[in-house]
């Protein structure tokens, strides 16, 4: 089964959203830019923001099995994907790819 690496490639900060909806908190996020994780069969690896995992987890599937090619030919690397986390106020965008 190949290797899937994910790297955090950019972060988008919505302070707006954040000042009108959020509850203060003291510390939300320990991703970085330039991060990057290697899943091995398909699995969540290690220090991977476990609910980041959770919109990236099918995407690292598929490619860990040799699938790819997602929405007829979206990436120009067909087993690679473009993800970005569930967080509304300050998600983070994944390259995911097939090693």
């Amino acid at each position: 089964m190949p290797k899937v690496r994910i790297t955090a490639v950019r972060q988008t900060v919505y302070e707006d959203l954040m000042a009108r909806f959020e509850n203060p908190i003291e510390h939300a996020c320990d991703v970085t830019v330039g991060q990057q994780w290697v899943s091995h069969h398909g699995e969540r690896p290690d220090g991977l923001c476990p609910a980041a995992w959770e919109t990236m987890r099918p995407f690292v599937e598929a490619l860990a099995r040799g699938e790819g090619n997602f929405f007829d030919g979206w990436m120009r690397d067909p087993m690679s994907a473009m993800v970005s986390c569930n967080d509304g106020f300050r998600p983070f965008s994944f390259y995911i790819e097939a090693l």
